[in-house]
């Protein structure tokens, strides 16, 4: 049995959101809620290629966080106030041929370290930024290149000289790394002021999309590097009603 959670935070349209899934997707859905998900989460239903199969356990259930509330069908019968900051309609359709590709996902590769490469202008400047970024030294140097491990993160990170190509910022969005908590978020932030990081936008709680504690830089190439932190189920609990951005340090906003 395969099972798949679609989600939406807005319980009074749950009715409404399954049977749009069942037939676009081809597959059985039924409404359940998931009384123990976190407060901005409720569960519309499980996908199951075996109509007969019994409700799965909470560790059977794979959930795919996002709202199925931008569809036209459902914008037609919502309040106004439901509406309020939807995405907009014609994202469905997108969504769900994403899910479409997933459901019959063969088992990957029994991966154990996750291996990236970059391409730096120079490499003494970013030796030291990325030295200071995961806090260790590089495993190993050369004139041309340098090679960062941290088993804990299970990273194998390396630093490769451009050797004259043109470097871009159109592919690779930006690197993340993952701290504990919002008091994390802003104790990088101070250092990073100490260390003469680039700060391109200063530590934040953003709730549109992935609610996220962040701290974005950039490396002396320009690659914007995000620190962020997860909220908690009582943060999460807190957000405001227009959801703007709370910036967590004292004169750092607009």
């Amino acid at each position: 049995m395969k099972t798949v959670v679609v989600s939406s935070s807005m319980t009074p349209l749950l009715d409404l959101i399954a049977p749009q899934v069942a037939d676009a997707l081809g597959a059985q859905c039924r409404v359940v809620q998931m009384h123990e998900a976190t407060p901005d989460l409720v569960a519309v239903c499980w996908l199951l290629l075996d109509a007969d199969a019994p409700r799965p356990d909470r560790a059977d259930i794979r959930l795919v966080d996002w709202s199925l509330l931008g569809a036209p069908w459902l914008r037609q019968r919502a309040t106004p106030d439901a509406l309020a900051g939807l995405p907009s309609p014609d994202t469905l359709g997108p969504r769900l041929q994403i899910l479409q590709a997933l459901l019959d996902l063969p088992a990957g590769p029994p991966a154990v370290e996750f291996h990236a490469s970059l391409r730096v202008a120079d490499l003494r400047h970013s030796v030291r930024f990325y030295a200071w970024l995961l806090d260790t030294w590089p495993r190993e140097w050369t004139h041309r290149y340098a090679t960062f491990l941290r088993a804990d993160l299970g990273l194998n990170f390396v630093l490769l000289v451009a050797d004259g190509k043109a470097l871009h910022h159109d592919t690779l969005y930006h690197l993340g790394l993952a701290v504990a908590n919002k008091a994390a978020v802003v104790e990088v932030y101070h250092r990073a002021m100490a260390f003469g990081a680039r700060v391109v936008k200063p530590p934040r709680t953003t709730w549109r999309g992935t609610p996220l504690h962040e701290l974005w830089l950039e490396d002396p190439d320009g690659t914007l590097v995000e620190i962020y932190a997860r909220l908690s189920a009582a943060e999460l609990a807190a957000m405001p009603a227009d959801q703007e951005a709370e910036f967590l340090v004292p004169g750092t906003g607009p």
